[in-house]
């Protein structure tokens, strides 16, 4: 890596730092909560940043019941 690339998580990562199902996570990209980029394959990843900050509570964490 260049150092300008950023880490991508998969859904299941995500969803283990947040303690939901991973469908859970898929549906807050559907529905705009967290984004998301799909690879050439399809498959959606999340910026790890962006999932740092969320944990942190340093933007709207996405509510698990959603």
């Amino acid at each position: 890596m260049d150092g300008t690339s950023e880490r991508l998580l998969t859904p299941g990562e995500v969803a283990t730092l947040f303690r939901v199902d991973p469908k859970t996570v898929t549906r807050w990209a559907a529905s705009g909560r967290i984004s998301s980029i799909r690879t050439p394959g399809g498959h959606r990843r999340f910026r790890e940043a962006e999932v740092r900050e969320l944990l942190e509570g340093n933007d709207a964490t996405p509510d698990p019941s959603i």
